[in-house]
């Protein structure tokens, strides 16, 4: 019975969590949503055996700190895994969206131009919203180094962005 409680309770978690972790997967893989897909499925495998241990302190950080040590493993990797297939699934129209999907295509495409360690810096600081000292114990390193990845990448993407930003008068 214990057994089918911590499996609920793993699914529950799952389940509410699955879109802000995926989210957090694209931004870590510089938008490539099939890697993205990919490392979180390998987080939350990981998740799964160590779940009796860490179901009542901290799940969700565990699955970051996986997340962010495979997004950076991934990205020295030549080879994911794909497989082309025959034909694309069929994709869901809706209203005019094409302002907000370029203005996200353009941030993720600036954070794939920054190095592993910085896009993790920038994507835990800044949208994951952790205090310096956790994404440093997410990196694995100290606290001074993760805020100079962050602090050097949020200036990169300033670079890389300024181009189309008009300043507001």
């Amino acid at each position: 019975m214990e057994q089918q409680t911590r499996a609920a309770e793993y699914d529950e978690f799952v389940a509410s969590r699955w879109s802000g972790l995926f989210h957090l997967a694209r931004l870590l893989t510089g938008g490539d949503r099939h890697r993205a897909e990919d490392l979180l499925q390998e987080s939350l495998v990981k998740l799964w055996f160590v779940w009796p241990k860490i179901a009542d302190e901290a799940p969700e950080a565990y699955v970051r700190k996986v997340l962010a040590r495979a997004a950076g493993r991934s990205a020295r990797r030549r080879w994911w895994g794909e497989r082309p297939v025959e034909e694309l699934p069929e994709v869901v129209a809706t209203g005019d969206m094409s302002a907000t999907v370029a203005e996200r295509s353009r941030l993720e495409a600036a954070l794939a131009q920054l190095s592993p360690r910085q896009r993790a810096a920038v994507v835990l600081r800044y949208y994951q919203d952790l205090p310096d000292r956790q994404v440093a114990e997410v990196l694995g390193c100290p606290v001074g180094t993760a805020r100079s990845h962050a602090s050097r990448g949020v200036a990169r993407l300033r670079q890389l962005l300024a181009d189309v930003i008009e300043p507001v008068r």
